[in-house]
């Protein structure tokens, strides 16, 4: 049965446990239940999740770059790409996650920062209800007394939205560190006592853990008391839930998934850059044709949303053999030709990342020149 947008909007909502699951059959939820809401088969919906021990990346990250792959398979951890952006996290059964499926009408906006804006204000109260002062910090974070609590993220599907966030429960700020790859001398004791300045669980706030379900209750409660509705407890995925899951875990459960946007190993020598933005942090790797300077092709990873997933795939193989004097031209053409979704995100933004990786060649090739017309 197909639901219509007002149907869906005024009657009860659904909240569903999933439970404790592996990685890959976690996203595999996230996609049938994102599909089916686009397709009208699924009512909106609140669904709670756990994870097994977990090192997961975002949507556009590279694996060998975020995470320790050696660590995370000595250690049994299983590595995965998550369908929405945002950044490598390590998850385990002292996390408890949330997730939100709603559509553009009901949330009254499709400006991703609106959206995380209303939904993590919204998750901050329940979690204040529990007894701590949590309050919602921009871009897609939740904190207590400045210690970060519960990050989130989210994705588009059509006019569908898959709101998602973790809540620190109980966390090893340690194994955390080691999972991730960064530089060894943050792995220190200076480094890890630092880590935990910045990052809070209830646990530490509360003196003990509160059970599963009273903050599952808490957050349904706040959740409700924000879009003012009610919700109806459901224990399983509806029928046409169950094929999209079945048919989502065959594509996800697999090395083509997890490792799709590692940089080819055979290609010629490349050049990288990093560049912070408003919207997050973002990784570019270049090939360049120094004789006549073409951008070959450009690889870009790192920890932000855009909407829809594959505009990335798009943009790079748009700038392929691209003249870097037409690269700023050409980039502002693909934006300006296609809708996208981007959490303060700005074409100019990715300007600045492939200019920071090919200034480097562009000086070599007017040194060469220069050198040329000398001899």
């Amino acid at each position: 049965m197909l639901l219509d947008v007002n149907d869906r909007a005024s009657s009860a909502w659904r909240v569903i446990d999933t439970g404790l699951r592996r990685p890959a059959e976690n996203f595999a939820i996230n996609q049938a239940l994102l599909t089916c809401h686009q397709e009208g088969a699924s009512p909106h919906t609140l669904r709670f999740l756990r994870f097994t021990p977990s090192a997961l990346v975002g949507f556009h990250q590279n694996v060998e770059q975020e995470l320790r792959v050696d660590y995370c398979q000595m250690q049994h951890i299983e590595i995965q790409r998550r369908l929405t952006g945002g950044g490598a996290l390590y998850f385990d059964e002292t996390q408890l996650g949330w997730e939100l499926y709603l559509d553009k009408h009901t949330l009254g906006t499709a400006d991703m920062g609106a959206i995380a804006s209303r939904i993590c204000t919204a998750a901050a109260e329940g979690i204040s209800s529990l007894g701590v002062d949590a309050r919602f910090r921009p871009r897609n974070d939740i904190e207590v007394d400045g210690r970060k609590i519960s990050g989130t993220g989210g994705a588009f599907d059509g006019d569908s939205i898959l709101y998602q966030g973790t809540l620190l429960i109980e966390f090893d700020v340690e194994r955390m560190l080691k999972v991730l790859r960064i530089p060894a001398e943050k792995l220190s004791d200076k480094a890890i006592a630092s880590a935990r300045e910045r990052v809070v669980n209830l646990r530490e706030l509360l003196g003990a853990a509160p059970r599963m379900s009273h903050v599952q209750q808490v957050m349904t409660q706040a959740f409700a008391q924000a879009f003012g509705v009610g919700f109806e407890s459901v224990a399983d995925m509806n029928e046409r839930e169950q094929e999209v899951y079945a048919e989502a875990l065959i594509e996800i459960d697999s090395p083509d998934w997890v490792y799709q946007h590692n940089r080819p190993v055979n290609e010629a020598p490349m050049l990288e850059s990093v560049y912070r933005s408003n919207g997050g942090l973002m990784r570019a790797c270049v090939a360049v044709d120094r004789a006549r300077n073409h951008l070959k092709q450009v690889w870009i990873t790192g920890d932000f949303f855009v909407s829809p997933n594959r505009l990335i795939l798009d943009l790079e193989a748009s700038l392929k053999d691209t003249p870097l004097n037409a690269l700023e031209h050409n980039i502002h053409r693909f934006f300006a030709d296609r809708p996208a979704q981007m959490l303060r995100l700005t074409p100019t933004d990715f300007i600045n990342l492939i200019h920071l990786a090919t200034t480097e060649v562009s000086e070599a090739c007017t040194s060469d020149s220069a050198s040329g017309e000398g001899r």
